[in-house]
């Protein structure tokens, strides 16, 4: 995915995109804010390269939520391929999925300023979210871990409370905790 006018084709440019992406959606998790002053500093860029990249704040925006969606969908293959799926899913909720979660709230704001268009994107990334909990579920149920009867939407409303996690705080451990009572709900098992 590339955004704005720079060409895909440079080592450098390409590196130099996902510094950039990375930074703004740190910001955004920490302050809700798009300052191209602030994410230049954390990406190790000049400001210029910032709006070569990204010319509004409003694609800036864009570009951040969408790579946050996209690597959520992405990861879930190479997570069930190298894990179990039990390891797959508590992985991909923990260290995957909350910092989407925390990022997202400071998303949300900025992504509503930055356009119109907003509710088509958050269905869109909801739809994509909804199907990497339904392939990780399935991998769950064909291992037998978990009950074939979970709606995946029921899930991931089960895990919305990684929206409340502070980015600042101990969320590693508190996004644990929450995956391990939700599972418990989802298996077989009763520990």
């Amino acid at each position: 995915m590339t955004t704005g006018s720079v060409s895909p084709r440079r080592a450098d440019t390409r590196r130099n995109h996902e510094r950039i992406l990375a930074a703004a959606g740190m910001a955004l998790a920490l302050s809700g804010e798009v300052s191209f002053n602030a994410i230049a500093k954390a990406a190790g860029v000049g400001v210029g390269t910032v709006y070569r990249h990204f010319p509004t704040p409003e694609a800036l925006v864009l570009a951040a939520y969408q790579r946050e969606v996209q690597h959520l969908v992405d990861v879930v293959p190479s997570l069930l391929r190298d894990s179990s799926p039990e390891e797959a899913f508590r992985v991909w909720t923990t260290d995957h999925l909350a910092r989407y979660m925390m990022t997202k709230r400071g998303l949300v704001e900025a992504l509503s300023a930055a356009t119109s268009s907003h509710e088509d994107i958050a269905r869109k990334a909801y739809e994509a979210i909804a199907g990497a909990v339904s392939t990780l579920l399935a991998a769950n149920v064909e291992a037998g871990t978990v009950r074939a009867d979970l709606d995946p939407a029921t899930v991931l409303r089960g895990l919305s409370g990684l929206f409340h996690l502070d980015p600042r705080g101990d969320w590693h451990s508190q996004s644990e905790a929450l995956t391990d009572l939700l599972w418990r709900g989802m298996s077989h098992r009763r520990d």
